[in-house]
């Protein structure tokens, strides 16, 4: 996996493209972040980078912690993940320890993921937490919102696993996949992405290019040459009304 950014979700809104089109964003203040820690083969078993992002009091940071960051050189960090490097792509042009990453490393066009995690919902009822099928809704039935059977007497005598019942909604690790970058800004540390991102507002995401290399590569050259193509299918475009069935066709 290459190099990605450490980031806080701002909030949603919408701007128009080049096109005149209106596209739904995020905004993500994508850095800067600081290189903690670099992990090699050697000494780790695996390559990987370890970035930190976002201001933490010192009071709040237990020891251990405060003599791994005096080591990197820089202050306390309140959010801190890595990025493995599944092979040595990319791993030699990796800042050094205490160097920082900057929303440089995306640039307009690219396809991320950003991976956070989603609103909790508290304790949900099923209806809520897995669209099931609610009861009649007339006086008689004594049965609208409620579970349903759990399962039969005689076989199992029990609860089937994973049975959709009621429970903890959200609140879990999810992954926003292959969302296009539309914008950066530099000097403000901005990452505008076209469509929503787990998390509320203020809450800490990771931001990485995309697994999905082969349809983020397809959608980049299907984009590269929409133009061409709405050009000659309107070439070939027949008036219904002045064709034979046949040429219409």
């Amino acid at each position: 996996m290459p190099l990605g950014l450490l980031g806080k979700k701002l909030g949603m809104s919408q701007i128009f493209d080049r096109e005149g089109r209106l596209v739904p964003v995020t905004y993500i203040e994508a850095g800067p972040c600081t290189v903690l820690q670099k992990k090699t083969v050697d000494s780790d078993g695996y390559n990987a980078v370890q970035l930190g992002f976002g201001p933490k009091r010192e009071k709040n940071t237990t020891r251990p912690l405060m003599g791994h960051f005096k080591k990197a050189g820089s202050p306390p960090l309140r959010f801190v993940r890595e990025f493995r490097f599944d092979d040595n792509n990319g791993f030699d042009q990796v800042p050094d320890v205490g160097q920082p990453v900057t929303v440089a490393v995306f640039k307009e066009g690219d396809h991320v993921d950003v991976v956070g995690v989603s609103k909790g919902r508290g304790f949900a009822s099923p209806i809520k937490r897995w669209h099931v099928k609610r009861g009649p809704e007339t006086h008689g039935s004594m049965y609208h919102r409620r579970a349903g059977s759990q399962g039969a007497s005689s076989y199992p005598s029990r609860t089937w696993k994973n049975k959709h019942a009621a429970g903890h909604m959200g609140n879990e690790r999810c992954t926003a996949v292959n969302l296009v970058v539309v914008g950066t800004d530099a000097e403000r540390n901005l990452l505008i992405v076209r469509g929503s991102v787990p998390g509320h507002v203020n809450s800490f995401v990771m931001i990485r290019p995309t697994v999905r290399a082969k349809k983020a590569a397809r959608q980049i050259m299907l984009e590269a040459t929409r133009a061409e193509r709405m050009a000659a299918l309107a070439a070939r475009a027949v008036n219904p009304l002045k064709a034979s069935k046949k040429g219409g066709k």
